[in-house]
């Protein structure tokens, strides 16, 4: 896959619309967490510097098509500017009067955040009205914002396409490039950790991988699921039993290619989240308990294939990461992962929060800043926000 680059755009004195990612959490006007602001502030700072005017865009949170002052991105603006060390105008509307009047203002080098995309039901609607009236605030497009690329949004979709001269920003750039090793050419032994709450959203990806890793370690609530296929009790732990059967087949496809399937041996159960830990065989939960994370003996399994392979993915936690009652073991993967000699890729949500609570997130080869876009891409799924961008497209 070839993406047109942003290098390759001519922006001087021209105004640039930049889609970027900074969903990021915000408590009483507060940004919690500015990783995706951090991350997003170099390609702007570029653009910037290159002359452009930078017309910063995002969604923040789920409006639902109108506006909503709890998921403003006015508190991202200063903050924003304070990891490009320069200011942001924050506009206080899309493709209102204060956008047309704000972007035509604005000068060389300048940079501008646009209010958040969802206020507007033409957003997730990907309405023509809405793409066309964002369009035209701008020149050239660049989307630098991985983690929204699978969805089929004005912005990241549509709008783009009324672009002649459009491009991936670098952040997408390198996620592409991550992912495609990962996913066509990784070097072998190739293993793949997968976690979560559920199957469902992943159940494409966990088929793919099963077709394709030498060894698939299964943890999480989806674990549970795929341990009832084996016929072993899982008490009230989170199970899908409607798809069992399909746990079955994951395994069958996996085994028949003789990749190794890794399932807890041992499990920390509680009888409730505010109940303590225990750790008990796999085959020992009780009628009451609920499994909770994985316990030692399983965190060394996954830790000794993760040493013995030369290429890494991992996307989601192998417990109730959030409790740190229940994080050990998510953890423990983490731990693992730095510790690797081979290539190794995080793929976006708790298994980023996981490597930054350890504070290992930089030794890791990649960590991707989109959960689903990165199973997505695994998967084989086309995603709208980067097919747009190839070259040829």
């Amino acid at each position: 896959m070839a993406l047109r680059s942003m290098d390759s755009l001519a922006v001087e004195g021209r105004r640039v619309l930049l889609r970027l990612d900074l969903n990021v959490p915000i408590k009483s006007g507060a940004v919690l967490d500015d990783t995706r602001v951090r991350e997003a502030a170099p390609t702007a700072r570029a653009l910037a510097e290159r002359g452009a005017v930078v017309v910063a865009c995002s969604h923040l949170g789920r409006a639902k098509g109108k506006p909503d002052p709890a998921l403003s991105l006015a508190p991202v603006a200063p903050v924003l500017a304070g990891h490009l060390g320069r200011p942001v105008q924050f506009v206080p509307d899309t493709v209102g009067e204060a956008a047309r009047r704000a972007v035509p203002a604005a000068k060389p080098g300048d940079v501008l955040l646009l209010e958040n995309l969802r206020f507007d039901a033409g957003e997730e609607g990907n309405s023509p009205d809405f793409c066309a009236k964002l369009a035209a605030l701008a020149d050239v497009y660049v989307n630098d914002a991985f983690g929204t690329a699978h969805r089929a949004h004005a912005s990241t979709a549509g709008v783009a396409a009324l672009f002649r001269e459009r491009a991936a920003g670098p952040l997408m750039v390198r996620e592409i490039a991550a992912l495609t090793r990962v996913r066509d050419h990784p070097e072998r032994p190739f293993a793949a950790i997968v976690g979560g709450a559920k199957i469902a959203g992943k159940l494409e990806t966990l088929k793919v991988l099963a077709e394709r890793a030498d060894a698939v370690a299964v943890v999480g609530g989806m674990a549970n699921t795929f341990l009832l296929a084996h016929g072993t009790a899982i008490g009230t732990s989170l199970v899908e039993k409607d798809l069992v059967d399909t746990a079955k087949g994951i395994l069958a496809a996996a085994a028949g290619r003789g990749a190794k399937v890794v399932l807890p041996s041992d499990v920390v159960v509680a009888a409730s989240l505010e109940a303590p830990g225990r750790t008990v065989a796999a085959s020992g939960v009780g009628a009451d308990d609920m499994i909770l994370d994985i316990g030692p003996e399983s965190r060394a399994r996954i830790a000794s294939l993760v040493a013995g392979a030369r290429t890494v993915f991992w996307n989601g936690p192998a417990g109730v990461f959030e409790r740190p009652a229940f994080a050990a073991g998510t953890l423990a993967i983490a731990r693992a992962l730095a510790d690797s000699h081979g290539f190794t890729v995080v793929g976006g949500g708790e298994s980023v929060a996981a490597v930054q609570q350890a504070g290992v997130a930089s030794k890791l080869s990649h960590v991707s800043t989109g959960g689903g876009a990165s199973l997505e891409f695994l998967a084989g799924d086309v995603l709208p926000g980067v097919a747009v961008l190839e070259e040829g497209a």
